[in-house]
């Protein structure tokens, strides 16, 4: 079994959850700047958070826990509401530090979900979080987790259907 290090590098850290909580933040906003902008906060909270942990898995948990509320919070912020559609910028032109592996037509379908089924869909299947982790970093009871996943495959199965007529 691995040892709990309470205190790690912010490299150690960055390693290890940045690409989770960028796809977390990517899933919600459809955007990298966004994204991107998402993830940073979300260590800044860590770091000045200074919270004690008891395992990996719970500092895993409250990483995500804070990755959703701050996805939550920019999504519904006015900024957000209130942003013109700009041209983003073509891909070729910026090196980004995140990539969002696979965009199948899964992918697709499961980005174009309503986001209280996207998320838990997300975390489950591309985070390997059990049901009881995403609860516990999100903040829900598990019997919902369970109903948004049941609802989320019943309108993936619908949505990749109808990609196949």
């Amino acid at each position: 079994m691995k040892m709990f290090k309470q205190d790690i590098s912010a490299k150690e850290l960055l390693d290890m959850y940045s690409a989770m909580i960028y796809r977390i933040a990517y899933s919600r906003t459809q955007n990298k700047a966004d994204a991107e902008d998402i993830t940073q906060e979300v260590f800044l909270k860590y770091i000045s958070a200074d919270k004690k942990f008891r395992s990996e898995e719970h500092r895993k948990a409250w990483l995500i826990r804070v990755a959703v509320n701050c996805t939550n919070d920019f999504v519904t912020s006015a900024h957000y509401r209130h942003k013109a559609d700009l041209e983003e910028i073509p891909e070729e032109s910026v090196e980004y530090s995140y990539e969002i592996e696979e965009k199948s037509e899964v992918y697709y379908a499961v980005q174009s979900l309503p986001d209280k089924y996207r998320i838990p869909i997300h975390l489950f299947y591309y985070e390997d979080m059990s049901i009881a982790q995403i609860a516990e970093a999100t903040g829900q009871k598990q019997a919902t987790i369970k109903s948004q996943l049941s609802r989320g495959r019943d309108m993936l199965k619908k949505i990749l259907k109808e990609e196949l007529v």
